[in-house]
C-alpha cells in the first residue's frame, strides 16, 4: 500500500526562551565615551572583551566599538582572538593570557598580538616567524606584584636589550597588571606603580624604544590616574560597573549594559505551613501565591541566592524562596498585584522605579559583578536592539 505524502506543515514560531538577555550597545558606547573623557587625550584605550565580553558577546561588542578611537582589543586566549578575526574584526587583538608553543602558529596566521611572559615562548616565537615579512608585534609583561604572569624586571631588561639582533619581531608595548587597585588602601598599588616607573626609567637610560607602556585596568583608570600612561585597559567599567563599588565612589557615572528577563511559567496558591522546593527549606507562614520561573543555576543563578535575592514583577520585589533548581526557581508573589502566567519578570535591570544590578547579585552572593555577568550572559538568548533594530550575531 502506498502511503500518501504528508502535507508540509507551516514552521512554528521560535519558542520563547526561558532567559533573554538584552545588551544595550548604545549604553556600551556611552560608557566608552565617558572613559575617553576621563583619561588624557594622548592615552590610548584597549577595551577588554575576554570571557565573551564578560557575557555580553565579544563579536557584537567588538563590532560596536571597532569604529571608535580604540587601539585594539584585549582577550584572554587565542581561540577568542581567532573568533574575532573570523567575524572580520580587523583591529589589533592582544592575547593577554598564558601561551603555549602550540598557540604560536595560530597567532602568526591570524595576526594576533601575543603578550610574552616567559623567555621560552619568546624563543619559540622567533623560531616560527618567517624571515621575509615585516617585524611581528608583541608586548612584554613584567610582574610587579601580582605574581601570576610576567618577567622579573632584570630578565625583561635583558630581553629588551637583545632586540636589535631580532629583526623579525617588534616590541610594541610593555605592561604589568595591578593586584589590588580597587582597595581604598593604596599601599600595594603604589608599590607596583613605583616599581613600574623605575623600570621605565631604566629602559629610557638604556636607550630602548618602547612605543607603549600600560598597566591600568578599570580600577586603575578610576582610582589611580598616575597609572594611565600610554594606554589603559577598561574591562568591567565598559559594561557599567565600577570595581570596589562597596568601598569607593566611582568618579564616572556608568550605566549597566545588560538586562535579563524571564517570565512566569506557573502559579499556585498554598496554605500556611506548606513546603516549597527541595529539602523543605522554605515553609509558608501565610496564605501565599507562588510563581515558578523557568530559570535556575544552569542559567547562571546559583543556589546560594535562595532566601537572599529577589526579582521584579510589576516593579515589585518578589523574594526568591526554596532552593533554586537546575532550570527553575520559585518566587513569592503574594504581594505582587495580579501576577499572570507568561508575563515578564526582570532578573537584572530596571522595572518601574526599581532596579536589580549585578552588584546587587554580587552583594547577595558575596562575590563580584564580573562573575554574575559572565554567568548570566553566557547562558542566555542574547538580543542587541539598536536604533534600526539591527541584530548582531551572538
Amino acid at each position: 500500500m502506498t502511503v500518501p505524502p504528508t502535507s508540509p506543515s507551516l514552521p512554528s514560531p521560535v519558542p520563547r526562551a526561558p532567559l533573554t538577555v538584552c545588551i544595550h550597545l548604545d549604553v556600551l558606547l556611552a560608557n566608552f565615551q565617558k572613559i575617553c573623557q576621563f583619561v588624557p587625550p594622548t592615552t590610548k584605550i584597549l577595551p577588554i572583551i575576554k570571557a565573551d565580553a564578560y557575557g555580553h558577546g565579544a563579536v557584537p561588542v567588538a563590532q560596536a566599538l571597532e569604529a571608535l578611537p580604540i587601539f585594539g582589543f584585549g582577550v584572554a586566549s587565542v581561540p577568542e582572538g581567532i573568533r574575532l578575526r573570523q567575524h572580520d574584526i580587523q583591529a589589533p587583538i592582544i592575547i593577554m593570557g598564558p601561551l603555549l608553543r602550540d598557540h604560536l602558529p595560530d597567532i602568526i596566521h591570524h595576526q594576533l598580538t601575543p603578550v610574552i611572559s616567559h623567555h621560552d615562548i619568546f624563543e619559540q616565537l622567533l623560531n616560527q616567524l618567517p624571515t621575509d615579512t615585516k617585524p611581528f608585534p608583541f608586548h612584554l609583561k613584567i610582574d610587579t606584584g601580582l605574581h601570576r604572569l610576567g618577567f622579573e624586571a632584570k630578565e625583561a631588561l635583558k630581553l629588551m636589550a637583545s632586540l636589535d639582533s631580532t629583526p623579525t619581531v617588534r616590541l610594541q608595548g610593555l605592561l604589568t597588571h595591578f593586584a589590588d587597585a580597587d582597595n581604598p588602601d593604596p599601599s600595594l598599588t603604589n608599590q607596583q606603580l613605583q616599581q613600574f616607573q623605575v623600570i621605565i626609567r631604566q629602559i629610557q637610560e638604556l636607550g630602548i624604544t618602547v612605543p607603549l607602556f600600560h598597566m591600568a585596568n578599570s580600577a586603575g583608570i578610576l582610582f589611580h590616574p598616575t597609572s594611565h600612561l600610554g594606554m589603559v585597559r577598561p574591562g568591567i567599567m565598559l559594561y557599567g560597573y565600577a570595581p570596589g563599588h562597596e568601598i569607593q565612589t566611582s568618579p564616572i557615572q556608568l550605566q549597566p549594559v545588560m538586562q535579563a528577563t524571564t517570565y512566569i511559567a506557573h502559579l499556585r496558591s498554598l496554605e500556611p505551613g506548606e513546603v516549597v522546593g527541595y529539602n523543605a527549606l522554605f515553609r509558608t507562614r501565610r496564605l501565599s501565591q507562588i510563581a515558578v520561573l523557568p530559570v535556575g543555576y544552569t542559567h547562571g543563578f546559583p543556589r546560594h541566592l535562595t532566601g537572599t535575592g529577589h526579582v521584579l514583577i510589576h516593579g515589585t520585589p518578589a523574594p526568591i524562596i526554596g532552593k533554586i533548581c537546575m532550570d527553575m526557581m520559585m518566587v513569592d508573589v503574594t504581594d505582587v498585584p495580579h501576577p499572570t502566567i507568561g508575563e515578564e519578570v526582570v532578573l537584572l535591570g530596571r522595572q518601574g522605579e526599581m532596579e536589580i544590578t549585578a552588584q546587587d547579585y554580587a552583594d547577595w552572593l558575596n562575590t563580584i559583578p564580573y562573575e554574575i555577568l559572565c554567568g548570566i550572559g553566557g547562558k542566555a538568548n542574547r538580543t542587541y536592539p539598536t536604533s534600526d533594530e539591527t541584530q548582531y550575531p551572538r
